[in-house]
């Protein structure tokens, strides 16, 4: 018997559907991966999971029995699931304190409770941190923090939403080794919500793909995404799409306004609206102002770092969200890190569209 099960599941905001005909199961002891764009609905869907939303039809069973979202006590239900979220919210107190907060309310003994969190902590590698304030963390270590709140009550389902946005390769590697061991050594059932393709490679037993609201496709990461196909062409550039109001200039380009006071100049012809895709290895990436003959430079910051090995890829800010990709080595030279100030320049050639 799946642990969770969606059915039919749809939700809608103001008339617009976020979620459309949901429907998967996960098993017991699995690692279930959502992966797709932002917009795509992955935390809308985490958030009916964890019953802090009710879906507008279907519904959800965990262990075989529907949840009822109108219950006024869930608590019992909602003490069997944990949800690391996005944005790390942490106590101001010490890093014990908000690791041990979980299992202090559920009445547990001292002993045990000091005994437990020096194990979890061991995990998140944050041993010798029990004294800090958890405030005054790095981003990164905040978000284990966050983790050892959600693994310290052992929960029979754990969600989570983007867990290593914005962090930089350390620790990555950090929250998916423990995400991993937590899984083999005690079957700890795991969705997990990302837009990263090795995220998703690297713990999955199955992905489901999320995409304008629907699920596209549910399989082995190999299943889906071993071979090429227009499917997955397709998916890779929503990593750099875009939409607006192109107009053909005097030079006979088109400038497409993409909002926010971002222009983007490409050299097809289109007037009125387009949507278009630039390849992340297109875009040149630098820590000085470019010299150069691009058409499209831009100043912009680093909000996340994916390391693919030999290379790496960058959310950069710049207005809008740019993914780049570069090599590993030129990463290391740059010494690049998150919240970094960078430029970014692509010709007018690279903008494509259908």
């Amino acid at each position: 018997m799946p642990i969770i099960e969606a059915q039919n599941l749809f939700k809608e905001y103001s008339g617009r559907q976020v979620l459309k005909d949901i429907n998967f199961r996960v098993q017991n002891g699995e690692i279930f991966v959502l992966v797709g764009p932002n917009g795509a609905g992955k935390t809308t869907l985490l958030r009916i999971l964890d019953l802090l939303e009710e879906p507008t039809n279907g519904g959800i069973l965990f262990d075989g029995v529907s949840i009822n979202y109108s219950a006024k006590d869930k608590s019992a239900l909602r003490r069997r699931i944990s949800m690391v979220f996005q944005q790390t919210v942490l106590f101001n107190m010490s890093v014990f304190d908000n690791v041990a907060y979980g299992l202090k309310v559920r009445g547990g003994n001292k002993v045990g409770v000091e005994q437990r969190v020096r194990v979890i902590l061991e995990r998140v590698q944050l041993r010798g941190f029990e004294h800090k304030n958890a405030l005054a963390l790095s981003g990164g270590e905040a978000q284990r923090v966050a983790l050892a709140q959600a693994l310290i009550t052992e929960p029979e389902l754990l969600l989570l939403d983007e867990p290593t946005a914005n962090l930089d390769p350390r620790n990555v590697s950090i929250v998916e080794e423990a995400l991993s061991r937590v899984n083999r050594e005690r079957r700890t059932t795991m969705i997990v919500a990302t837009h990263n393709m090795l995220q998703a490679e690297n713990l999955a037993h199955r992905v489901a793909v999320l995409n304008e609201a629907k699920i596209e496709m549910i399989g082995t990461f190999q299943e889906i995404f071993g071979e090429p196909s227009k499917f997955l062409m397709d998916f890779a550039k929503l990593e750099n799409v875009f939409s607006g109001v192109s107009r053909v200039s005097a030079e006979g380009t088109s400038v497409i306004d993409v909002g926010e006071g971002l222009q983007i100049e490409a050299t097809f012809k289109k007037v009125g609206d387009v949507t278009f895709y630039v390849p992340p290895e297109d875009i040149v990436l630098s820590t000085r102002q470019l010299v150069s003959s691009a058409r499209n430079t831009f100043e912009g910051r680093i909000v996340q770092i994916s390391d693919l090995g030999s290379v790496v890829k960058l959310r950069v800010r710049a207005r809008k969200d740019f993914i780049v990709q570069i090599t590993k080595r030129s990463f290391n030279e740059m010494q690049l890190n998150v919240d970094s100030i960078v430029f970014l320049a692509f010709k007018a050639s690279s903008v494509q569209t259908d």
